[in-house]
């Protein structure tokens, strides 16, 4: 009886012992925060939440799981960015660049999102709750929906 417990301890140790896996790349956080600047940056599953990005150039960036909760993106640029399942619940999106970008399973929830630039992007499963939307091609409706197209 005690060597079945002592295995089975042994082998859920690992399991209480561990840390949570952090995705980002430290260093793309740290050049993001400071100069508002991460082309290309791995900033998968980065905690983000409260963050003044204003006007900060993401494009192509990796977001996916990104926690951007009460986050200030106005004017940021996300062409090509990957936000799949990242969440904005509050956020901030005014005048944002969302072009060619991924935005399946995003949470939108009470986020205020005017005059974004959605042309293009991937929007499968977004959760628009209380949002504020003004000026954005962002609502329900299906592949025929006018969405208006920055040039």
């Amino acid at each position: 009886m005690m060597i079945k417990l002592l295995a089975t301890l042994t082998l859920l140790a690992p399991l209480f012992l561990t840390s949570p896996v952090k995705a980002e790349n430290p260093l793309h956080l740290k050049q993001l925060l400071s100069t508002g600047e991460c082309v290309r940056c791995d900033l998968s599953g980065a905690d983000l939440s409260g963050a003044h990005l204003i006007g900060a150039d993401l494009r192509e960036a990796n977001l996916q799981g990104a926690n951007l909760t009460n986050a200030n993106l106005e004017g940021a640029d996300l062409t090509n960015a990957n936000l799949t399942a990242a969440n904005l619940t509050s956020a901030f999106v005014t005048n944002t660049n969302f072009q060619q970008a991924n935005l399946n399973e995003v949470n939108l929830t009470r986020a205020k999102i005017y005059d974004a630039n959605v042309y293009g992007a991937s929007m499968n499963e977004l959760n628009i709750t209380d949002a504020e939307i003004f000026n954005t091609g962002i609502g329900i409706g299906g592949e025929d929906a006018d969405i208006p197209r920055w040039d």
